[in-house]
């Protein structure tokens, strides 16, 4: 199978998650994407609810789109979850499947400050979304790390019969969305929440539990 996985603490998840992901998993003909909310995040200071308002959340949403799948994995930790590690698992849980770890553009930039950044390219592919006039620095060292390991949705389906399991980088241009967690967390403490910025069953949950308010 061919497997994406974006983490993230999805505080809360929203269409500017998902919209994207849908794009990655139709550009790569990905089988699966898995949502993976994390307990502790390594770069951020914390959480603005629980983490198991979180992967309620994250559910309710891969109720909606059967391509999208619930992982707990890192939820289940009580200690910070480094990309790095959860992979070496998942790698050992899935030896056969092709894993695409998804992220920004932004994230991908900032790659050089993760922990035990180089590992994750003997463990996964990465797909890196970007948005359309964004450009990387040409002179920059990810600039010449995404030339040297550039692929397409050709060499995902080649990598299994090859024995490559890692190592490739997929640019995917992604539509920009306007929704992020942060404002839409200032929105609903001001009961003035977009309509369209989250699937409804979210809304609905956030509602009922008294969310962000």
């Amino acid at each position: 199978m061919k497997i994406g996985i974006l983490g993230g603490t999805f505080d809360p998840i929203h269409y500017g998650h998902v919209k994207p992901l849908l794009e990655v998993q139709a550009a790569l003909g990905l089988d699966e994407i898995w949502l993976m909310p994390n307990h502790i995040p390594p770069h951020k200071d914390g959480t603005n609810t629980s983490t198991q308002h979180r992967l309620a959340m994250a559910q309710l949403v891969c109720q909606q789109y059967p391509q999208l799948k619930l992982c707990d994995i890192e939820a289940s930790r009580d200690q910070p979850s480094y990309s790095v590690e959860t992979l070496k698992h998942l790698r050992q849980t899935h030896s056969e499947d092709q894993l695409v770890f998804i992220m920004g553009m932004d994230s991908f930039v900032g790659l050089p400050t993760w922990y035990h950044w180089q590992q994750l390219f003997d463990l996964c592919h990465i797909a890196v979304c970007q948005r359309p006039g964004w450009t990387l620095n040409k002179d920059s060292e990810m600039a010449t790390l995404l030339d040297t390991r550039r692929a397409d949705k050709n060499k995902l389906d080649e990598a299994a019969d090859s024995g490559c399991y890692g190592g490739l980088i997929f640019p995917v241009t992604i539509t920009p969305q306007p929704y992020s967690s942060t404002e839409i967390r200032r929105q609903l403490s001001q009961n003035r929440l977009a309509p369209d910025a989250m699937p409804r069953v979210v809304a609905d949950y956030i509602a009922a539990h008294h969310l962000y308010r």
